[in-house]
């Protein structure tokens, strides 16, 4: 959890009211001219989409930093990207974008293990598999949308997380939001991790069961809510609940956080309540051979009830699956929307993720998955290190290929971002409502395909524009160079102060000798 420091908390609340205050003053006049221009008009028509404070924070502020957002590309999204040059008129409220790229170092996209850019094994066969099929079924899953790849990635992809079933979707974010109305509604409780993704928020909103929120990551504040919940049973009926899902994620994307998996199973398992874990940063890239945190962990994937994930990250293609029992995943295909209405995953896209698990299983003929995990790996914890070293505050955990650095200040996010690409860095920043008011970050994410020369790049850069901005809240280690300089110097002034004290005392010497 983050701990706001108290003048930084001070600061940020004043900036934000600052901004608050003025685009208030902004408002009123612009009412004022707008209703002087409209005095005796006769105005009729549709009520305005968005009132008042409803797009208060998008005019006021976003609209002043949207250069920082939606960035687009013109290339593949590897270690280096060509991101598309704009320019704006109107102080930003809109942008234009040219024909000029700037080539960046990518530390902004999931592309976890390098699989997103062209590859070796798999290229070739997702274009094979484009002539083949070609981009889409054009059909829903239980009419003409399941090819022999649909078939083969659920098998693939049930062995690979160690479940009995798995079922596919064309969307990471469906997976959940639509699954979970699936799985439990009306007289049933959703217990949710307070950091969970917004997919599955909607998701438990939109499922009309009872939703409770424990602490994050808080297997004891967990265990308390459970407690409570099952002693006083259904509001007002004060009946049991029908079912109990404790819903938590794998790697959380806006802290990097691994999920406490093995108190978390012990506290489901001893008040009977099913398990639902999204892995969706986790999949592919955390663990031995890449199966997520369970293999991480060391849990037992069979304790764990309904295991979700996407392919959009350590895959580098898109849509989601569910992994369970035979018999919820039989279930799901009769009832889930997302599986009878929505159209397939593109067989491309299929025969992208069935490459990419193959390679990380080494059923490629090659050691390449192996290495990519190893990279990955390396390539995060040496990262995050650094950033730690030089004074950053740098959320997540070992192994976390997702490495949030505190910006806090409303300014602070424009002023990181710009200056990062001006330096040929290509950053992605987060602020509400993404994250709470106060805690705007800058994600980094890893990858394998990251060079240890991309990473001192990147390392450099951020470090400059860190001193720039004013985002090193904590004090910097000094370097082990220097401090092993000054060791090796002070073993010199010693032995030569040694030497100088013999030569003066000859009769010392003779008896050294």
């Amino acid at each position: 959890m983050v701990r706001l420091p108290y003048l930084t908390a001070i600061s940020t609340l004043f900036s934000y009211g600052l901004l608050f205050a003025f685009g208030q003053m902004r408002d009123f006049f612009r009412k004022l001219i707008d209703w002087s221009k409209s005095k005796g008009k006769d105005l009729k028509g549709h009520a305005p989409i968005c009132l008042g404070l409803e797009d208060f924070y998008t005019r006021r502020l976003y609209l002043r930093i949207q250069d920082c957002f939606s960035r687009p590309i013109a290339s593949a999204p590897d270690a280096w990207i060509d991101v598309v040059e704009r320019y704006s008129n109107d102080h930003n409220k809109t942008l234009h974008r040219t024909s000029n790229t700037t080539k960046c170092l990518n530390l902004g996209s999931y592309n976890y293990l390098g699989f997103a850019a062209a590859d070796e094994y798999c290229t070739p066969l997702v274009i094979e598999s484009l002539k083949k099929y070609s981009a889409s079924t054009c059909s829903v899953r239980v009419d003409g949308g399941t090819t022999d790849l649909h078939t083969e990635l659920e098998e693939l992809v049930a062995r690979f997380v160690g479940k009995p079933a798995a079922v596919l979707f064309g969307m990471g974010y469906v997976t959940n939001s639509a699954i979970i109305p699936a799985l439990v509604g009306k007289g049933g409780l959703i217990i949710s991790d307070s950091l969970n993704h917004n997919s599955i928020v909607n998701g438990a909103r939109g499922s009309g069961a009872a939703v409770r929120v424990f602490q994050h990551n808080s297997p004891s504040h967990l265990e308390e809510v459970l407690r409570e919940q099952i002693a006083e049973g259904q509001p007002r009926t004060h009946r049991p609940w029908k079912k109990i899902i404790v819903i938590v994620e794998g790697i959380y994307s806006m802290e990097g956080e691994l999920c406490n998996l093995p108190e978390i199973i012990a506290v489901c398992k001893k008040y009977k309540a099913y398990t639902y874990l999204d892995e969706a940063h986790s999949i592919g890239a955390v663990g031995k051979s890449g199966r997520g945190v369970c293999e991480l962990l060391g849990v037992d994937t069979a304790d764990v009830d309904i295991m979700m994930g996407t392919f959009t990250k350590s895959f580098g293609s898109c849509g989601g699956y569910i992994a369970a029992s035979k018999e919820i995943i039989q279930y799901l295909k009769y009832t889930c929307p997302a599986h009878l209405y929505a159209t397939s995953m593109s067989p491309p896209a299929v025969q992208q993720v069935i490459s990419a698990i193959k390679v990380i299983l080494g059923e490629d003929g090659s050691n390449r998955g192996a290495q990519k995990l190893a990279s990955i790996r390396e390539n995060s914890n040496f990262f995050r290190s650094e950033l730690q070293k030089m004074g950053f505050e740098v959320l997540g955990d070992n192994d976390s290929p997702v490495m949030p650095i505190m910006l806090y200040n409303p300014a602070k996010i424009p002023a990181f971002s710009r200056e990062c690409l001006r330096r040929n860095v290509a950053v992605v920043t987060v602020a509400f409502p993404a994250t709470p008011l106060l805690l705007a970050r800058a994600r980094i994410c890893i990858s394998a395909s990251h060079t240890r020369e991309d990473l001192m790049k990147g390392l450099d850069v951020i470090s400059k524009v860190g001193d720039l901005v004013g985002i090193k809240y904590f004090p910097a280690e000094p370097p082990k160079h220097a401090e092993q300089d000054k060791k090796t110097l002070i073993r010199l002034l010693t032995s030569v102060d040694a030497l100088l004290l013999l030569s003066r005392k000859p009769t010392l010497l003779h008896c050294c000798h």
